[in-house]
């Protein structure tokens, strides 16, 4: 996520927030319908709602190498992000070292959800809305992040495996 995509994050939320306001009714904004996606499907939740802090659920959490395609689901009440990153050797998920602009490093990110109700990166997944990637995986470790600025350091973070 790029400096602009934080301002546009916070917009998203705010328009969401502003249409419930506004007597919008929920399942207006709520609903959103991913086309067939390709080879295996993940399903990514997505939340930072009780109960529990923020996170990041997996299912299933491992897929053998291939076409997979992730659907994240952001049933939280803020704007969230799915990031794939590929998980080095040694390091334990959750333990990215944090940037001063309180997020880590996407450096080597295979791809991510960020679109509103749509496919790849975008400026967040609205709170109720749902975004979508597909990626060619090859066997290893990964990590599913949102790394909007302080959600990783929340607990918005699961692993993913991939077999051959």
């Amino acid at each position: 996520m790029r400096l602009h995509d934080l301002c546009s994050a916070a917009t998203a939320t705010a328009a969401m927030t502003t249409a419930l306001v506004a007597g919008a009714p929920a399942a207006e904004w709520r609903q959103c319908t991913p086309p067939p996606l390709p080879g295996k499907v993940v399903d990514v939740e997505l939340t930072d709602s009780a109960p529990g802090p923020m996170r990041v659920t997996v299912t299933p959490a491992g897929v053998p190498a291939g076409t997979v395609s992730f659907r994240a689901d952001n049933t939280g009440t803020v704007a969230h992000e799915l990031v794939v990153l590929p998980l080095p050797k040694g390091q334990a998920i959750g333990k990215r070292p944090i940037g001063s602009d309180a997020r880590v490093s996407e450096t080597g990110s295979l791809g991510e959800a960020s679109s509103n109700c749509g496919q790849g990166e975008g400026e967040g997944i609205a709170p109720g809305s749902m975004g979508w990637v597909t990626l060619q995986l090859h066997p290893g470790q990964y990590e599913l992040v949102c790394n909007f600025p302080g959600h990783y350091a929340s607990g918005m973070h699961a692993a993913f495996d991939v077999t051959k």
